[in-house]
């Protein structure tokens, strides 16, 4: 992390953009736990309560942005502090989503999934654990500068990928072979999709702090590496 700043005020307005930062993303973190509890006991005053926080969250990503841009007008800044604004900015983002994929998730709380929904439960509460891991992750990651809990979140995506290949594959296998169950399993197949972007949103942010301790853009390197060079060596 780097040394303090000799203006104070522009110190105290990097410190007012982490703690707000901060505190979208337990906006967010309590907005997804409260959408699974909503999905899991089919509750329509949970699923209200998460709609309320996403307005909140909608609210956050604004005031930052602002904040953000103010601070690149007044100060200038250069090197790390440019970098650290410019994540910042997508980083609010990544937020907003999760904010939202926490409302799709509420608002499935108020369907019917038949057997679908326990036929998947194993797996949907593994997706949703190792998701929320991730974003826990990848807030502490951007307040510390901590790059290896940002590595620790990239390599938990694959595990929540290979979790949502198995909940498609079983809940295919389920409508083959129980037609009337067809509309339930592909709301569960939704919300299984709605997990996984969380996890994909939590792995955006934790790409963007390693850029901004780092300055190293590895975007799309496990997917695509470069020329000669195994994925996951050297």
């Amino acid at each position: 992390m780097p040394l303090s700043h000799t203006s104070r005020d522009f110190e105290a307005e990097l410190r007012e953009l982490r703690a707000n930062a901060l505190a979208m993303g337990a906006r967010c973190e309590r907005s997804l736990r409260l959408a699974l509890d909503a999905f899991w006991g089919h509750s329509e005053q949970l699923a209200a309560e998460v709609k309320e926080l996403d307005r909140l969250i909608d609210r956050d990503e604004m005031e930052i942005d602002a904040l953000v841009l103010r601070i690149l007008a007044l100060r200038q800044p250069v090197a790390y502090d440019l970098r650290l604004l410019a994540t910042a900015l997508k980083l609010v983002t990544d937020l907003e989503r999760i904010g939202d994929e926490a409302v799709n998730i509420a608002e499935r709380a108020e369907e019917d999934h038949g057997k679908a929904k326990e036929l998947a439960r194993g797996h949907l509460k593994a997706m949703a654990d190792q998701a929320q891991q991730m974003l826990r992750d990848a807030l502490d990651a951007f307040v510390e500068g901590d790059v290896t809990r940002a590595e620790q979140v990239l390599r938990g995506d694959d595990a929540v990928d290979a979790l949502y290949g198995q909940t498609l594959r079983e809940m295919m296998t389920f409508m083959q072979e129980n037609h009337e169950e067809i509309p339930g399993a592909i709301r569960v197949i939704k919300v299984a999709k709605y997990i996984e972007r969380v996890a994909d949103h939590a792995t955006n942010i934790a790409e963007e702090v390693i850029f901004m301790v780092r300055g190293e853009d590895v975007r799309h390197v496990r997917t695509n590496p470069p020329a000669g060079v195994k994925e996951g060596g050297t």
